[in-house]
């Protein structure tokens, strides 16, 4: 059984116009370099929602979910990473080690991995999910929403046994992405001050960073539930920007100065072009948020300039999911990492349309989908 998109669709509510369908699939057994993993665990990611939308295209029909965990059920020939039992994360872009982005240590870059990503296959170009004679492509090589699925060993990673599935779901998405931008991107340095644009599992992975490292977070987010988990996770203050200037609330806060690093997360025009101005001089602001490719903002080339400022993307965090993921699920082992906190609940496969709309709406951080009870 898999969610599967067969129409972009806003006509909110999901639970109502039902874009994501429960079919019962067909699995190619796995080929060679690729394996076969019962899922235990998925979060609905805010990716997921914007590929509903069509924010981010892909090719239809598709079978969803990207951030997840399971276990190595089966191995094809040649795979070397994982046996049978294992316990795995999955990571969203699968990493081939040799093309320039990869062997340069910038494997979120993988030109076969995205390129792969972007055409619904696996990282070889094949599709092994199938409804009837119709193929079905795979969501970052992932899809993550059902019960089984077949993935390139490429796309997992290892981890101990008694690391509980649902908190190494987060790990997948959320962590690498937010964790990263913090240690990988921005390099955040002790006793600053980190603005974080966005508070949902990103943002909050991004708070979490901040306190690992000795920052002071400033959380900036309109849903009221989204900045009390801030506050909840350590951050110094936390900002309406409904109710006002965000920019002038931040220089409020820092004593007119700006934020030393600034985390843009929450994938909106509004926010980037506040981010930018929110720096102080010889800032560095981290983009992390995905907006329509058509969405434009305006920056002035003096504020860079003058104030010396830097601005960087980041895509999945900057992180290297084979080096990152133990190092992470080691934080959390220490207590550094109450990332549990995030976990509005659980659902089965038949909720999965119902939680993109509390996710759009707000009301829940991560929702973890366990398709197989």
């Amino acid at each position: 059984m898999a969610a599967v998109l067969r129409a972009f669709s806003s006509d909110r509510p999901y639970a109502t116009s039902q874009p994501l369908t429960i079919e019962e699939i067909e699995l190619d057994e796995p080929a060679h370099g690729e394996v076969l993993v019962r899922i235990a665990s998925a979060g609905v990611c805010h990716s997921d929602l914007s590929t509903i939308e069509g924010v981010l295209g892909k090719p239809l029909p598709i079978a969803l979910g990207h951030e997840a965990a399971g276990i190595v059920e089966q191995v094809g020939p040649g795979v070397t990473r994982v046996a049978p039992g294992d316990h795995v994360v999955f990571a969203f872009v699968p990493t081939c080690g040799r093309c320039g982005p990869c062997t340069s240590g910038r494997p979120a870059l993988c030109e076969p991995g995205n390129r792969a990503n972007m055409n619904g296959t696996l990282l070889r170009d094949a599709r092994r999910m199938h409804a009837g004679e119709e193929s079905v492509s795979h969501h970052l090589g992932v899809s993550g929403f059902a019960t089984y699925t077949v993935a390139a060993e490429e796309s997992v990673v290892r981890i101990p046994d008694d690391v509980p599935m649902h908190v190494a779901a987060l790990f997948g998405c959320a962590a690498l992405t937010g964790l990263g931008a913090v240690f990988e991107a921005a390099h955040v340095a002790p006793g600053t001050t980190v603005a974080i644009f966005g508070a949902g599992g990103v943002g909050l992975m991004a708070t979490l960073a901040a306190g690992v490292v000795g920052a002071s977070a400033i959380v900036i987010d309109p849903v009221a539930l989204k900045r009390d988990t801030a506050a909840s996770l350590g951050a110094r203050a936390t900002i309406d920007p409904s109710g006002g200037d965000a920019v002038k609330q931040i220089r409020d806060h820092t004593g007119g100065r700006g934020a030393d690093y600034v985390i843009e997360a929450s994938g909106t025009v509004k926010a980037f072009e506040d981010a930018v101005a929110a720096s102080a001089p010889g800032g560095v602001i981290v983009a992390v948020g995905l907006p329509r490719a058509s969405a434009r903002a305006e920056v002035s080339p003096m504020l860079l300039v003058v104030g010396d400022r830097t601005i960087r993307g980041s895509f999945m965090g900057s992180s290297v999911p084979q080096r990152d993921i133990p190092r992470y699920i080691e934080l959390w082992r220490r207590g550094k990492l109450p990332i549990e906190k995030l976990v509005s609940g659980t659902i089965g496969l038949d909720g999965i349309n119902a939680a993109m709309d509390a996710l759009a709406s707000g009301e829940a951080l991560r929702t973890l989908v366990l398709p197989n009870g």
